[in-house]
């Protein structure tokens, strides 16, 4: 593993347990409408992240069920019910969810919203998303600094989130355009988004405040954990050998923090409902050609059908016998339902189509496996 990536998981946890300690001393924001904070959330990843904070100290709801799109989500009757009685909305931001405002106006809510982005150094997660469509259309794979853009304490800017008030009135003055919202890919990120729930959590309910504190920091070593692991299982494939396509550019966030070379997606955007001209799909046969891609993978919010059609023209293996789960974690049974669990299951898919071998797993993810 090489040293940043080292240096990075090291750093997740003392990034966080600061930003946590910060909002501990902040003002609270106010307490549950009833003995049990009601939350709700949107994606399914959100959902885990918010249990793992929450425990048994809320009652929590998830917009998306498993194996759903947050890219073409319309909201049930049933699930705008459940937001209007909600104490807390958890968002993920960077303009995934289109819904959300329509939704909070139909429903009426008037609780707390917190942003997940909100964490995320989104300066930098700009210039990745650049990064990733440059390396697509130029077909040369890009140079990946992982400690250019992170401040000494690893998570780059969180203080400057601390004070922030982040109620629904707030949320349309973020400025997100141009940001892939796939975040939580990377542990790293996962971590940021961790730390705002955390925060938001805490403030909303101050009577479990150190609890739910206590929790998003025993969550960030396993984080850690996880982060580390993926990094040294990628260490070991030759770095030419590391190409991926993808079904939508879904994983330009994990791809970058353990190099491994994008060179292209089946819809050429970041939503898994988009249409690829012709030309897109023979721009990107050739480009699988030409880099030596081994396999494509296909998500699991996604048909896999014209990607076998692209893996018959280019002469190579299409996965989607196992689906990678990137919009969504998976159902019951999927082996893939929370976000450590997606996340080992998604680095075993890639390496085992590319014939690599995979490490065990540490013992604090050894629960997960």
């Amino acid at each position: 593993m090489s040293h940043s990536s080292a240096r990075r998981s090291i750093l997740l946890i003392p990034a966080l347990a600061a930003a946590l300690a910060l909002s501990a001393c902040s003002p609270a924001a106010g307490t549950p409408s009833g003995d049990t904070l009601n939350v709700v959330t949107t994606t399914t990843q959100l959902a885990d992240f918010a249990h793992q904070i929450g425990g048994d100290d809320i009652d929590l709801t998830s917009l998306l069920a498993a194996g759903a799109s947050a890219h073409h989500f319309d909201p049930s009757p049933k699930e705008l019910v459940a937001l209007s009685q909600a104490d807390v909305l958890i968002v993920n931001g960077a303009e995934l969810e289109g819904f959300v405002d329509s939704a909070i106006e139909a429903s009426g809510f008037s609780g707390k919203l917190i942003t997940a982005a909100d964490g995320i150094d989104l300066a930098e997660a700009k210039e990745i998303t650049a990064e990733g469509e440059q390396e697509a259309q130029s077909g040369a794979p890009a140079e990946h600094d992982h400690d250019g853009h992170a401040d000494d304490d690893g998570h780059a800017d969180h203080d400057e989130h601390a004070d922030h008030d982040h109620e629904h009135g707030d949320h349309d003055d973020h400025d997100h355009g141009d940001v892939n919202p796939h975040l939580w890919t990377s542990p790293r990120y996962a971590s940021g988004m961790v730390a705002e729930i955390a925060r938001g959590l805490a403030a909303a309910d101050t009577a479990h405040a150190t609890t739910y504190i206590e929790r998003a920091t025993d969550y960030a070593t396993q984080l850690a954990a996880l982060d580390t692991w993926v990094g040294e299982q990628f260490a070991g494939v030759p770095a030419e050998e590391r190409v991926l396509v993808s079904g939508h550019d879904s994983l330009r966030y994990f791809l970058h923090d353990y190099s491994i070379a994008y060179a292209g997606a089946i819809m050429p955007s970041f939503e898994d409902n988009a249409e690829p001209s012709a030309a897109d799909l023979d721009a990107l046969t050739a480009r699988i050609k030409e880099r030596g891609v081994r396999a494509i993978f296909v998500e699991s919010s996604m048909s896999p059908k014209l990607a076998r059609t692209i893996a018959r023209e280019a002469g190579v293996t299409v996965v989607d016998s196992e689906s990678l789960y990137a919009d969504s974690l998976g159902v019951e049974g999927s082996g893939a339902e929370t976000y450590v669990d997606a996340t080992i299951h998604n680095t075993r898919v890639i390496l085992e189509a590319w014939g690599e071998p995979v490490g065990p797993l540490p013992a604090e993810l050894g629960a997960a496996a």
